[in-house]
């Protein structure tokens, strides 16, 4: 079941108002648009994004059987396009624009797409399955030094160098199609200390494959400057990430906007959840939100 992240302190941070327009570039299950549609009753409308047809699809379902119906239009394409969805939907007088950068539940869950180390499914990790590039295609046709640079840069995986090696030397045998395939190459590659901690063994590999697969930190770079430009003044963003890596591109271009003086940074700290939201939902226990205002 898909639950939001921060649902409360996103609504606080975008303050949305009867009859104002959002963008959520992140559709996914529909709940932080679903609070969103609630609070900007009874005109306001919300431009929803996914990347997945079958998500956006069946949240569209959803809100389309619900008070909310002829108030969002769905786009199934990439956020990196921002500015070019919204000018193709002639979606204008935008009060706020959200990213929510964590991967779906469903991915992990019913997609059958290899997201998750704990289940044996084909390496494909991929959010559109109209995407050229796989986690199968990567771990088996990459030269070692591009396997090896993704994991350490991508997943910041101190064993980047031995998980790379033993990727090549076994597809040599054999190709790796399933993620259990790969899963028993990181096991064979790291220390025995490595394999009994808290996090998963293979989390950080994972990481890696998915952020390379979908071009996920290009993304987040390409889109934030069209989330600025179509943003009314006085309009808000909020940005919700899951590891350092978004953290840090999201903190870059917030401070330097807010140098330029084009916007203000209404979280001088990230916001995080609450112990009582971890507890009901795990995977936010990761999530950090930066939120700004824009002011020319």
């Amino acid at each position: 079941m898909h639950i939001p992240v921060l649902q409360k302190e996103v609504i606080e941070y975008l303050d949305p108002k009867p009859n104002e327009n959002f963008v959520d570039c992140t559709v996914d299950g529909g709940g932080h648009t679903l609070s969103i549609l609630e609070k900007t009753k009874p005109g306001g409308k919300i431009l929803g994004i996914d990347f997945d047809s079958v998500i956006l699809e069946t949240t569209r379902g959803k809100i389309e059987d619900s008070e909310y119906k002829g108030r969002f239009i769905a786009a199934n394409d990439n956020f990196a396009n921002l500015k070019n969805i919204a000018d193709k939907n002639n979606f204008k007088n935008i009060s706020g624009i959200l990213f929510d950068l964590g991967y779906s539940s469903w991915h992990l869950e019913e997609s059958k797409r290899g997201f998750s180390f704990q289940k044996n499914e084909s390496l494909d990790m991929r959010y559109s399955v109209q995407g050229d590039l796989s986690a199968e295609k990567i771990v088996n046709l990459w030269p070692r030094e591009e396997i090896e640079r993704i994991l350490k840069e991508y997943g910041e995986e101190e064993f980047s160098k031995s998980i790379a090696k033993n990727i090549v030397k076994e597809r040599k045998g054999k190709l790796l199609e399933t993620t259990l395939d790969l899963v028993s190459v990181v096991e064979k590659s790291v220390p025995g200390w490595y394999r009994h901690q808290k996090i998963h063994f293979a989390t950080k590999t994972f990481q890696a494959l998915r952020i390379a697969v979908n071009d996920e930190l290009s993304n987040i770079e390409k889109a934030l400057p069209q989330a600025l430009e179509i943003l009314e003044k006085g309009g808000r963003m909020a940005v919700i990430s899951f590891h350092s890596l978004e953290d840090r591109i999201v903190k870059n271009f917030l401070k330097n906007k807010e140098k330029g003086n084009y916007i203000t940074i209404l979280t001088k700290k990230p916001i995080t959840p609450s112990q009582e939201e971890i507890e009901n939902n795990p995977r936010a226990r990761s999530a950090k939100m930066r939120s700004a205002i824009k002011v020319k």
